[in-house]
């Protein structure tokens, strides 16, 4: 923690604005991370109770669902596959967020390391004699933005593998509520054409 807080007050101006930069990041990754879990998580179960709804025989799917709006139009099948873009596109909102800390934080804790390292090499240019002593807490410090970097993209690499996956649960839910809702169409429409001749 030493190195870390001398780090942030002897780094200078480019350190300074690297740790503001990774810690915007982190907590960028932990806001999407609980909000789009918790928001997933609630809509998959609102989705997974009208399908079961559905499977018990109930004709009518729950205004919970997001499918609910797209039946009201006389092309279901049509409105329900949009609804399931809809659905999609707002399931995965924000996991390109999470990609781009993901893979844009260790670079920028490298580069802030780089600016470290040269800006130590200058000062050591300067000295009449330079040694081990000198020349490693110097880099060890500049090391410590790789870190930061690091521990910032685990975890935004880590939210963005799991939503991702919680947002393929909830679609294919909702790819089984459609697909029972064509099943039972098709039945009822033919049931009709037939009382019609």
């Amino acid at each position: 923690m030493d190195i870390f807080l001398s780090y942030i007050t002897e780094g200078g101006i480019i350190a300074t604005l690297v740790f503001i930069w990774l810690s915007l990041y982190f907590l960028i990754t932990i806001w999407i991370w609980v909000s789009r879990y918790l928001t997933l998580n609630s809509w998959e179960k609102s989705e997974k109770s009208s399908l079961e709804s559905l499977l018990r025989g109930v004709p009518k799917i729950k205004r919970s669902s997001i499918l609910s709006k797209c039946l009201q139009s006389e092309d279901s099948k049509a409105s329900l596959n949009i609804c399931k873009s809809v659905a999609e596109k707002k399931a995965t909102s924000y996991l390109s967020m999470l990609s781009v800390i993901s893979s844009t934080a260790p670079f920028i804790g490298l580069f802030g390391t780089i600016v470290s390292i040269l800006k130590t090499f200058a000062e050591l240019g300067n000295a009449k004699t330079a040694s081990l002593t000198v020349i490693a807490p110097a880099i060890s410090e500049a090391l410590v933005v790789t870190a930061a970097g690091i521990f910032v993209a685990i975890p935004a690499y880590s939210a963005h593998v799991l939503l991702k996956r919680k947002a393929y649960e909830l679609l294919s839910v909702i790819e089984r509520e459609i697909e029972l809702l064509h099943t039972s169409s098709p039945r009822q429409e033919s049931g009709t054409r037939k009382n019609e001749f």
